[in-house]
């Protein structure tokens, strides 16, 4: 009996002390945010998520995506976070999946970070005049001249400003690249990676051509988003159609290290010192280096004190 206990135990400090800040080779920890981030089975046992709620055309594949929209006609979804982002600098990296029957497809689908949250509109599939962040993943080009699609662009809201869209958003541009090949990208996991860092800088990288091959889309500096903002997802169709699916979404805080001088450096990107394995380490490594120790001290002492009440009550049943 004792040594299921003792697995038990093990198991446990094996989690807590594998659930840490990791340090980036920029110098920056990356730390968890559950919730932002979404994975599969996506639902609880109520059939509700605990984080994100989800409307319209949405429907949920418990194993395998969370649907915005079918390859049917005239249809919209969202899929947004229930409590606005906290971090003040944060990446944010989906796993996404655009495909249908057909040679025409659209419309295409929005990421937001914005202070609307569950409102469908005709942008994408949500609200337009929105106040904050949206990138666009555009697969149907209405008129736009010498740009390849699909087109990646991130626009961003003021709440008067309204989405340019019979120009695929010419005139809301805040930086963008065309992407061909990203719709029904194969094997490879299609994925986009978006790092912010308060009012400094916003990069947007997309994987699609090979596994863990990312390409650069864009980089902006002095970009300021919403005090309150929440994480969303939506998409749409018209007369031609896609699936348009979310399969992942990891989304982790980013805490700049105090000798990096990031923090002062508000023109430009953060400038961080080089990440040096076995060299100095943080104050808060050595903070969690002793956590750890006194965790494992605690676990031994608890281990042996149940195994000696469990010998004394052997030795009583013999009597």
């Amino acid at each position: 009996m004792i040594l299921p206990w003792w697995a038990s135990m093990l198991w446990l400090l094996a989690a807590f002390m594998g659930v840490q800040a990791i340090t980036t080779p920029e110098g920056v920890r990356q730390i968890p945010l559950r919730s932002h981030s979404l994975s599969a089975p996506y639902l609880d046992s109520d059939m509700q998520s605990r984080y994100f709620e989800f409307g319209e055309d949405t429907i949920v594949r418990a194993d395998q995506y969370i649907r915005l929209t079918s390859d049917r006609q005239g249809q919209s979804g969202w899929l947004f976070s229930k409590m606005p982002i906290t971090a003040t600098n944060w990446m944010i990296e989906v796993e996404f999946k655009i495909h249908g029957q057909g040679h025409l497809h659209g419309d295409g689908m929005a990421i937001w970070v914005t202070e609307e949250r569950c409102k469908p509109g005709k942008v994408f599939g949500s609200t337009d005049n929105f106040n904050g962040l949206g990138i666009f993943i555009d697969t149907y080009k209405n008129s736009r001249p010498g740009v390849t699609f699909p087109y990646v662009m991130a626009m961003l809201g003021n709440s008067s400003v309204s989405y340019d869209k019979d120009h695929d958003g010419k005139d809301n541009e805040l930086a963008g690249c065309s992407a061909r090949g990203l719709r029904s990208g194969g094997t490879v996991p299609t994925k986009i990676r978006m790092t912010y860092y308060s009012e400094t800088s916003l990069r947007v990288d997309l994987q699609w051509k090979s596994a863990d091959e990312w390409t650069e889309c864009f980089e902006t500096e002095q970009i300021k988003l919403p005090q309150i903002a929440y994480l969303g997802f939506s998409a749409e169709t018209g007369e031609l159609s896609d699936n348009h699916d979310i399969i992942n979404v990891a989304a982790h805080n980013l805490h700049i290290r105090q000798n990096t001088g990031a923090s002062g450096n508000r023109g430009g990107k953060p400038q961080a010192n080089p990440y040096q394995p076995g060299g100095t380490k943080a104050p808060g490594s050595w903070r969690w280096f002793f956590l750890k120790i006194i965790l494992f001290g605690i676990v031994v002492v608890g281990a042996y004190v149940v195994y000696t009440m469990y010998r004394a009550s052997k030795r009583g049943s013999r009597f």
